[in-house]
């Protein structure tokens, strides 16, 4: 099956669905050959508040708009599959009436930890003001299911104020599906309304978790608790038919619409795929591509990448990444097509530029837990041209169930890297780092020795080869960093704390870029090139004056930026646009909060025009204490890069 790679911030939201179309297609070839499944609980839009997560490298990053505009994409790619010109049968107010397979938006709500200092994610009671709800924890949620026609919805393990998510009238039924009309059926996660009785005694029988579940609004638990006591709570006059009924048809729904009762899959919509379309070389070369595009340059000192191409040198390739394959998938992968190890992608583009790639791993794993492989990696790297390192992260210290305790590179690795850095003696020294969420880098960042960084995330099947591209000078990098990179001394933060806003009696600095005010080692949205762009605002100062009876049609904007490429080199840059709220403004506002992005590709020396339409009911408000969308009067900027825009809003 094609593995494709975590997306990071790569600025182009066509990309994740035509992504998805590829899995969707490739799963219905599965189901029509051998009955695989067709409903997936994916994808995971919880946003990272914290760069600790165990399942960072599931998601999108830290920003709700972002995470809002991933969701969608995926799951339209996911469900629908067709191009956006070419809408399936959709009826007004719901989703596709045919679904290629089923998407879930999960977790809901407000989880995002696994297993911190004892505190696991199945006793968590996450404490979530409503400012923090409406602004931070919601959004991605309700565009997956109002925009993205999502066709499922998990709830999670946790607690949420007291009540646990799989057991709230509120969140399931009242938000979900009244306020959002969620078309098809809610699931637990798995084992959830197990926990509600056994873990942290919120139902005082198993009868009563799985009929406060199913009451909230919960339709199909994940797991056999339901079933082993549904019976019992139903004699019991816990439940009743008419609620099992609504149940049930939610669920049945939705397999009507994949088509499962329908007969010989291969005589129905989608039927003509088969064996031949899965891992085909079109599918593979968007996995090269999507790897392509999620690497970000992170530090790129003298322009030392990327290396130059000549013959009679020798490369030293090092680090405990290097021969690395199944760590390129992250978490939740299938078989991929086929694989290729940084060292074999190194290997394969170096071909006669240089004389000889030498490797030595430097330590054993990512734990990297002795230091007496270093010596060998140090001596092959003094007798090299240039040098690049794989350190990182895989599985043993990121995944489900497991959050890290530290942003450090684990083990000796740090060493290992500043061993090689002490006899570089002005090498290009390139150091690739292999993770889902981020590392504390600091060291590396100041280190003039080190003159090149990349983040690849976990790149899928085709990352081997994608990286050494990059090294190369094949593909100009484009990516930019999805989450804040912060230093080793934000582990001294609780992560049980929910709040995102800072607080300055206590200390706390908050969360994500929108709030948290102290010093990172790289921002959200940082990413380099090897080409040079600026920016400057076509757009003169807009003055809106609104009433707050106006239509969204009736009140939006344009803003154009013009984007120059100053050097000879082709590349992509995603042009973010951030707006401000007026000062002074609500209480608890985000210092700024990204609105649009766009990635465009220029040739060398040249510039284009991006418009972006904005609608300032949308994108311009900020959430109160109490919860309301409020557009303030006054003075709003946008921002790209270092420009700004004035935007003058006058409300009656």
């Amino acid at each position: 099956m094609n593995h494709l790679p975590a997306l990071p911030l790569e600025g182009n939201y066509l990309n994740y669905r035509e992504a998805l179309q590829v899995v969707s297609t490739e799963a219905r070839a599965m189901y029509n050959v051998g009955r695989a499944n067709l409903t997936f609980w994916t994808p995971n839009i919880n946003i990272v508040r914290d760069p600790r997560w165990g399942r960072a490298m599931e998601t999108s990053g830290e920003d709700p708009f972002l995470t809002s505009v991933y969701a969608v994409s995926f799951v339209r790619g996911m469900q629908e599959g067709a191009a956006p010109e070419e809408e399936p049968d959709v009826t007004p107010g719901r989703g596709p009436h045919r679904l290629k397979v089923s998407a879930c938006c999960k977790h809901y709500i407000a989880y995002d930890l696994e297993n911190w200092e004892g505190i696991d994610r199945h006793h968590f009671d996450a404490q979530v003001t409503i400012q923090d709800l409406e602004d931070s924890y919601n959004p991605p949620f309700q565009s997956c299911i109002q925009e993205g026609r999502a066709s499922s919805l998990m709830c999670s393990y946790n607690r949420v104020n007291g009540i646990p998510s799989c057991a709230s009238h509120e969140f399931l039924t009242n938000i979900v599906r009244e306020q959002w009309h969620l078309d098809g059926y809610i699931v637990s996660d798995c084992g959830a309304v197990l926990r509600m009785y056994r873990d942290v005694s919120y139902a005082s029988t198993p009868e009563d978790a799985v009929a406060d579940a199913l009451h909230a609004g919960m339709d199909v638990e994940c797991g056999s608790y339901s079933a082993s006591h549904g019976q019992e709570a139903y004699d019991q006059g816990k439940l009743n038919e008419t609620t099992i009924n609504s149940s049930l048809i939610n669920q049945y729904l939705v397999r009507m619409r994949l088509g499962m009762f329908d007969g010989d899959p291969r005589n129905q919509r989608y039927g003509e795929l088969g064996p031949s379309d899965v891992c085909t070389e079109a599918n593979q070369e968007l996995a090269l591509e999507a790897a392509r595009q999620g690497i970000v340059l992170l530090k790129n000192d003298g322009n030392s990448l990327p290396l130059k191409r000549s013959s009679n040198l020798t490369l030293a390739v090092v680090g405990p990444h290097s021969k690395s394959s199944t760590d390129l998938l992250g978490n939740y992968h299938g078989i991929p097509c086929k694989d290729i190890t940084p060292l074999q992608g190194i290997e394969k583009l170096a071909g006669g530029s240089y004389g000889n790639v030498n490797y030595s791993p430097g330590c054993n794993e990512t734990t990297c837990e002795g230091d007496d492989l270093i010596a060998d990696a140090v001596s092959i790297s003094r007798e090299a041209d240039a040098i690049i390192i794989f350190a990182g992260l895989n599985l043993i210290q990121e995944r489900e169930k497991l959050d890290r305790t530290s942003l450090s590179l684990p083990g000796y690795q740090q060493k290992l890297i500043q061993a090689i850095a002490d006899i570089a003696n002005s090498k290009p020294v390139v150091l690739v780092i292999i993770s889902g969420g981020p590392v504390d880098l600091s060291f590396a960042k100041d280190d003039g020795r080190i003159q090149s960084i990349l983040w690849v995330g976990y790149p899928g099947e085709a990352g081997g080869q994608a990286i050494a591209e990059v090294i190369f000078g094949d593909y100009n990098p484009g990516g930019r960093t999805p989450v804040t990179w912060y230093p080793e001394s934000y582990t001294l933060v609780n992560m049980t704390d929910m709040h995102m806003r800072p607080n300055d009696t206590t200390g706390y600095p908050g969360r994500t870029y929108r709030f948290h005010t102290q010093p990172v080692v790289y921002e959200f949205g940082h990413g380099m090139s090897y080409s040079t762009f600026e920016y400057r605002f076509l757009s003169s100062p807009v003055v809106l004056k609104l009433s707050p009876t106006d239509a969204p049609q009736n009140s939006t904007f344009q803003v154009t930026v013009v984007v120059k490429n100053n050097s000879s080199r082709g590349g992509y840059e995603t042009v973010l646009l951030y707006s401000r709220p007026p000062e002074p403004g609500v209480e608890g506002a985000p210092l700024k909060q990204l609105v649009a992005f766009k990635k465009v590709h220029l040739i060398g020396n040249s510039e284009t025009q991006v418009v972006f339409d904005l609608d300032p009911f949308k994108h311009l408000t900020v959430v109160e204490v109490d919860g309301k969308h409020v557009l303030r009067s006054g003075d709003h900027s946008l921002q790209v890069a270092e420009q700004t825009l004035r935007v003058t809003v006058s409300t009656d």
